[in-house]
């Protein structure tokens, strides 16, 4: 079962290629993708995730305001319901950012299920996906990964 997800870039960011790097990413990992561009609002995200009953929505920003753009997401995520939503989000989150462990910490305790800074690597976001949506990796992937002895 293919397994849905939104992504975006949040607020008035205008930074696309993070997110069309990793939609290119998601949709190679076997993801149905709606990807929102740039400049989303938090509205349209939750309306996104309801409208195509996504399992996980992915919020990008990189221009340093995330904090901001981000208040009151997860309020709105509850009052339409979406609680079982997987929500991630990732990128430059703040001006100035010098210890990624207290932005870590700031956007998990705004409700946000796992928080990537801009160094992170695609692969690394699907793997985690796929652990917190319960996906089993393809069989070509998981045959590529093994290792033979001689």
């Amino acid at each position: 079962m293919t397994k849905t997800v939104i992504l975006g870039v949040i607020g008035s960011d205008a930074h696309v290629v993070g997110i069309t790097i990793l939609e290119q990413a998601l949709n190679a990992a076997g993801f149905d993708v709606i990807n929102l561009g740039v400049q989303s609002s938090q509205q349209e995200f939750v309306d996104a995730a309801t409208d195509h009953d996504a399992e996980a929505v992915l919020v990008s920003s990189l221009y340093g305001h995330a904090e901001q753009d981000c208040q009151g997401f997860h309020e709105r995520v509850a009052d339409a319901d979406l609680e079982d939503v997987t929500t991630y989000i990732g990128g430059n989150l703040s001006v100035g950012q010098t210890d990624f462990e207290e932005t870590k910490e700031k956007f998990q305790k705004m409700g946000f299920d796992r928080v990537f800074n801009s160094e992170t690597d695609p692969e690394e976001a699907i793997e985690a996906l796929r652990a917190d949506l319960d996906i089993r990796p393809p069989e070509s992937e998981r045959e590529s990964s093994r290792t033979v002895s001689v």
